[in-house]
C-alpha cells in the first residue's frame, strides 16, 4: 500500500497538463471545506465552482470496470465501500455549496474528459458574464 498513489497519479497529471494546454489556470488539491482541512479536490476552478476528481477503476468502485478481490476480501471491499462512501459526502457537501463537480474515471479517454470539463468551464464562464 505504501507504494499506492495517492496524488499526482498518471491519470491526473495527463489531465492537468491537457486542461493547460487548453490555456485553463486551475487550483491543485484544493480544499473547499474549511473546517475539513483533509478533503480536498484534485483539480478547483475555484471562481467559477467547479471541481475535477479523477478517479481510478479499483480505488473508487468505478460502476464499468470494478472487480472485486480475490484475496482478504473483507478488508478490500470495506477499504473500497469506504472509499465510495467518502466519494458520496464529497459530492453532497460540494453541491450544498453550489460547487459543480466533474467526476473523471481513469478509463476514459483523455480528450472526452478534456472537452467535458472545457465545456463546463465555458457554461459557468457564460453565466458569470451575463
Amino acid at each position: 500500500m505504501a507504494r499506492i498513489r495517492g496524488k499526482d497519479t498518471g491519470p491526473e497529471l495527463a489531465l492537468r497538463r491537457a486542461l493547460f494546454a487548453e490555456g485553463l489556470r486551475y487550483r491543485v488539491r484544493y480544499r473547499p471545506f474549511p473546517e475539513n482541512r483533509r478533503m480536498s479536490v484534485d483539480v478547483a476552478f475555484t471562481r467559477l465552482r467547479i471541481a475535477v476528481e479523477v478517479r481510478g477503476c479499483y480505488w473508487h468502485g468505478c460502476p464499468d470496470h470494478y472487480r472485486q478481490a480475490s484475496s482478504n476480501v473483507t478488508y478490500w471491499s470495506g477499504k473500497i465501500a469506504g472509499n465510495v462512501a467518502r466519494d458520496e459526502r464529497k459530492e453532497r457537501l460540494l453541491e450544498e455549496r453550489g460547487w459543480s463537480l466533474i467526476v473523471v474515471w481513469e478509463h476514459e479517454r483523455l480528450g472526452d474528459a478534456v472537452e467535458r470539463v472545457l465545456g463546463a468551464v465555458r457554461e459557468a464562464r457564460g453565466a458569470v458574464e451575463s
